[in-house]
């Protein structure tokens, strides 16, 4: 069997109450030490500014122009239009008070003035703060507050929400700078309370007039603070220095650099993935790096598919759930084919797959199919689409499959988290052994598992399995203002993840669980299941509850104990006159839980992605007899989902059937 990683220390059996650890893994790239750094690319000021001398004319930073409510071609600017204006930028956060290690927070959909705030902070040393109002309700507040952010660019549309009286944060800002423009009424609000406003070319005419000499960061010196979602509580700022940044830039050249079909200056990128989540933000620094150009979406996520046609992208990079429905889309349109054309293609679907099995190349394996039918899928995509990537939860394995066989490019799942830049591990290109896998550990970091005792996964096992730890140069520094924290998931140099993954004998990792309460849905959106049980029991109607979410779905689900009292306050209101134990099988019922719970939702304000969307109905309470909760009543969530998985398959299965 073919090794992908380097086996570099055995793994070691735990002694006085400590857990087994299994070997260490290294990227093969590794084995014998980390390859030496590129002494030109040591911050992320580098990897711009070095472009900027290389590619000065490549296009850089597209986006599409709304104008009457219609959508117009992309417009570009180069590299060297957005030195200029990252020149300007700077000098005009200088002159209005931005001193080294001053915070800066960006707050906006993904469009070339962010990137262009984030350069600037990198151009003087300043630290660049994302915000990202998704992370739940009064998350921007917290931020600006706990970041002690001074100075903020934000989206035209988000500058009234930040001036709102329940947003305490703006009065401790000295200067609000719009993507645009700020009408009268709000620059006058912001006055009231001491801070200044500016439009985007004011910024940049201030910038012109009182031009300052870049003041460029040290590798030590803090590039951005994160912030991402715990289990419970307020969102965790993580910490990740210049050399962070371009250390996991340099290591994925490295990594992309040993395949025939390599990255380069022509590259194009459809960036819709939030700028304030790591992985959207890694792969724009990676490409540029490479001179290539960044494209945005206009906005709009279910017309993603025109922004695809008309930018004709070369890399996508994309969470699980952008990939299912592109896979949804496909099987929709096969659906509609008549069945001889339907055979035909399925014919050509298992005969390129076979080939490629046998270790043939996606464009190698049946150019006949793809002529013949795979091609009008690529098309969809653009037309010269080579590398699709996964990240965020898994993807899987049926659709992975579907996808490499289909869409005639590359495509891999890959791992990582904002307090390892994203990029702790990635799949190889046409390896199909590597299929329903993350792949293999990145470049610059180590990974090893850790014995998890109480869900019985041991890495010393015969199928090696625990929780992930990542060691390695390419890390966050810390919590920001949280030691306590950062010293419970910092044990012995390694990073604990919470995930639980598998390693197979070819050093190939795969995701396989959460050690935590905490999920991804297929989306790449976290959920504290815990927190959500504990909102949604305050409703009446519930005796118990157990919410579940699969990473490979997009919707939550629950089983409900409801509450008898409550259900025959229902039934009477409707007239039924049947016992507890009949009315919990009334579909009328489950439909009335469901709207009880959606209020609750409402109510809490809790993002759309949590809501309930099934019940499954229970009418005996969860219980220690059966061993679906503790002694003290905590929910056995692996039991739970034993004793109760007939039930969470049938809703799922129709909640797929009502989206067709």
């Amino acid at each position: 069997m073919r090794s992908f990683a380097a086996k570099v220390e055995e793994g070691v059996k735990g002694i006085d109450g400590k857990p087994s650890v299994g070997p260490v893994y290294r990227n093969l790239l590794s084995e014998k030490g980390f390859p030496p750094m590129d002494s030109e690319i040591t911050t992320a000021w580098d990897i711009f500014s070095k472009s900027v001398e290389k590619f000065p004319e490549n296009n850089m930073l597209g986006w599409r122009r709304v104008v009457d409510e219609k959508v117009g071609p992309y417009t570009w600017k180069t590299y060297k239009e957005v030195h200029e204006e990252v020149l300007q930028i700077g000098s005009a956060l200088r002159a209005v008070g931005a001193e080294p290690g001053c915070r800066v927070g960006i707050y906006g959909i993904n469009c070339p003035q962010w990137i262009i705030a984030m350069e600037a902070c990198a151009a003087h040393t300043l630290i660049c703060v994302p915000l990202y109002d998704t992370l739940g309700s009064g998350a921007v507040d917290y931020i600006v507050e706990h970041a002690e952010i001074d100075f903020v660019f934000v989206q035209d549309t988000k500058v009234k929400g930040l001036l709102e009286p329940d947003c305490k944060c703006a009065k401790r800002l000295k200067a609000i700078v719009s993507f645009t423009n700020v009408s009268d009424e709000l620059s006058h609000k912001a006055s009231e309370i001491g801070v200044k406003t500016y439009s985007w070319l004011d910024f940049l005419h201030m910038g012109r007039e009182k031009p300052e000499e870049t003041n460029p960061p040290k590798p030590f010196n803090i590039c951005t603070i994160m912030y991402t979602s715990g289990t419970s509580g307020d969102p965790k700022g993580v910490v990740l220095t210049h050399q962070a940044v371009a250390t996991l830039v340099v290591g994925m050249d490295l990594y992309m650099d040993q395949f025939e079909d390599k990255m380069t200056h022509e590259d194009v990128y459809l960036s819709f993935l939030p700028l304030a989540h790591i992985l959207d933000r890694m792969n724009e620094e990676f490409f540029f790096s490479k001179g290539a150009s960044v494209g945005y979406y206009h906005g709009n996520l279910n017309a993603l598919r025109d922004d695809i046609q008309e930018l004709k992208p070369t890399y996508l990079a994309g969470v699980p759930r952008v990939f299912e429905r592109i896979h949804e889309g496909i099987q929709k349109a096969l659906q509609e084919l008549n069945p001889r054309r339907r055979l035909i293609f399925n014919a050509l679907y298992k005969h390129k797959l076979a080939w490629m099995n046998r270790g043939y190349s996606h464009s190698k394996a049946s150019p006949m199919a793809d002529f013949i039918a795979f091609r009008k899928i690529r098309d969809k995509l653009g037309g010269r689409i080579r590398l699709l990537v996964s990240g965020g939860a898994p993807l899987s394995p049926e659709i992975e499959e579907f996808l490499r066989v289909t869409c005639c490019c590359f495509v891999v799942q890959g791992y990582g988290l904002t307090e390892t830049l994203g990029g702790t591990a990635l799949g190889f290109p046409d390896e199909m052994c590597m299929l329903g896998t993350v792949g293999i550990p990145a470049v610059y970091n180590e990974i090893r598992l850790e014995e998890v005792a109480e869900m019985g996964y041991d890495p010393l096992g015969e199928n090696p399995s625990g929780e992930i730890c990542i060691r390695g140069q390419c890390m966050f520094s810390g919590y920001y203002k949280n030691p306590e924290l950062t010293d419970e998931v910092i044990k012995d140099g390694w990073f604990h993840t919470g995930d639980i993954g598998q390693i197979f004998p070819n050093g190939v990792l795969k995701i396989i669980d959460r050690k935590k309460n905490l999920i991804k849905l297929s989306q790449g959106e976290y959920v504290a299941l815990e927190n959500l049980e504990n909102i949604y029991g305050q409703n009446s109607v519930v005796q118990d509850i157990w919410v579940y979410g699969d990473s490979f779905k997009s919707m939550l689900v629950a089983v409900i104990v409801p509450n008898p009292e409550t259900v025959n306050r229902w039934a009477k209101d409707l007239g039924h006159t049947k016992p507890f134990e009949e009315l919990c099988s009334l579909p009328e019922l489950k439909e009335h839980i469901v709207s009880e719970l959606k209020s609750t939702a409402e109510k809490n304000k809790l993002r759309k992605f949590e809501y309930i969307k099934a019940v499954a109905v229970e009418t005996k309470p969860f219980d220690v007899e059966r061993d679906l909760v503790t002694a003290t009543l905590k929910n056995r969530r692996n039991n739970l989902l034993k004793y109760y998985q007939v039930q969470i398959d049938e809703m799922y299965r129709k909640l797929a059937s009502k989206k067709i």
